[in-house]
């Protein structure tokens, strides 16, 4: 019997490829939108009403302290419009400037209450709504909001460098002595910059729901940390995928231990970022007493995050400006958070991008991880744990040199 297929056969799959696919999908996508949309203008006429009084939901997003004035930013976040009525502060009525109008659903209004306040003191905003709800907002402590200057943020940018460039390049100046040292140094001097790592990767999720929680959920609190961890391993597992593949032919230790070293720094730079942010959020409301202090302890707990970078670079020469672009891709971002975070003063933003540092570092542990096993062993040795935790415990002492 013959074994060759008829005309008809063949040539079915001809015609069939003369529909592109993406034709296909572009349909299908549009019978999917027509349908929804259709669901919603029937659903919306059909449906009867919700009952029960307006759900009015409002979060303060930014307070600003002038002479003689409070300004207050407010955003919507229930299903229904809201609008403000009064507003007391410590119980006494005040004049305010804006917001007659009504707030629709995650829409914002600025506030100007005309209230001579007093520097230091503690205050509580309750705003009334045309329903009769109370909102409030507590002021632990009024601080005269600084004014975004030149001298500002020249400020803010050296604390910056304070903070996160001086303490990383000083870290890494353990890269001669760590040289001179064998194979078993390196995996726990490895080891020891997991534990940094992942100390950090707690520090920064604790750091972020907690900032998320003080944002006020409008944007999201937890959801904005989780989803930029998410979307920070995932990007950069990808193209560590396709560096790896680039690099299948030719990769050699100094290409990969490079590579690690880069994407360490990439990660304490996102750190850092968030970090600034909410170091530059937290002045321009007062909640950060700048001091020698602080510096000291800021550079002693950063100065280890250099010891890291270094760490797979051991075994390998490369030269000094390659060491310093390093350097400043972890650190600088310190800069440009503190002055981001002290002129917008978002602590969602911030939130955000802590959980996109917690994403990259706990990307590169997991590149880390297999350097840790001694030659022809499957799994890390004590040596490695203990320097796991080594790292772990030293990030935590110096961390209480920090009092931000």
């Amino acid at each position: 019997m013959s074994t060759e297929s008829s005309p008809v056969e063949s040539n079915t799959p001809a015609a069939e490829s003369r529909v592109p696919a993406w034709f296909g999908w572009a349909g299908l996508f549009l019978l999917i939108g027509a349908v929804l949309a259709g669901l919603g203008l029937v659903g919306a006429r059909a449906l009867p009403d919700r009952l029960g009084p307006p759900v009015e939901e409002v979060t303060v997003e930014r307070t600003v302290f002038t002479p003689n004035t409070i300004t207050v930013t407010v955003r919507n976040t229930g299903p229904d419009p809201v609008t403000i009525a009064q507003v007391f502060v410590n119980d006494s009525y005040v004049d305010i400037t804006g917001g007659e109008d009504a707030i629709g659903r995650m829409n914002s209004a600025t506030l100007e209450l005309n209230y001579p306040w007093q520097e230091g003191q503690p205050y509580l905003v309750s705003m009334l709504t045309s329903t009769g709800l109370v909102i409030e907002h507590e002021i632990p402590a009024a601080v005269q909001t600084p004014k975004p200057d030149g001298a500002f943020f020249g400020l803010m940018a050296l604390l910056g460098v304070y903070v996160g460039v001086i303490p990383v390049l000083l870290g890494m100046l353990v890269l001669p002595l760590a040289r001179r040292a064998g194979g078993g140094v390196l995996r726990l001097l490895l080891a020891v910059t997991v534990g940094l790592l992942v100390f950090l990767v707690v520090d920064g999720t604790t750091e972020g729901l907690e900032l998320g929680r003080e944002g006020g959920g409008a944007f999201g609190g937890a959801e904005l940390v989780v989803l930029g961890a998410l979307l920070a391993f995932l990007t950069l597992t990808a193209v560590d995928r396709w560096l790896r593949a680039r690099r299948a032919r030719a990769e050699d230790a100094g290409a990969s231990g490079l590579r690690l070293a880069t994407m360490i720094a990439g990660g304490i730079g996102l750190h850092n970022l968030g970090e600034g942010l909410a170091i530059g959020s937290a002045y321009a409301i007062g909640e950060l007493a700048l001091g020698a202090f602080l510096i000291l302890g800021f550079a002693i707990h950063n100065t280890t995050e250099g010891v890291a970078i270094v760490a797979p670079l051991v075994r390998e020469r490369v030269r000094l400006l390659t060491l310093l672009g390093l350097g400043m891709l972890a650190g600088t971002p310190a800069i440009l958070g503190a002055v981001v975070g002290a002129s917008v003063n978002n602590a969602e933003l911030a939130a955000m991008l802590l959980g996109v540092g917690v994403g990259a570092i706990a990307q590169v542990i997991l590149q880390i991880l297999p350097a840790l096993r001694a030659d022809g062993h499957d799994r890390a040795d004590a040596t490695a744990i203990l320097g796991i935790i080594a790292g772990i415990v030293v990030m935590y002492l110096t961390g209480l040199l920090v009092t931000a």
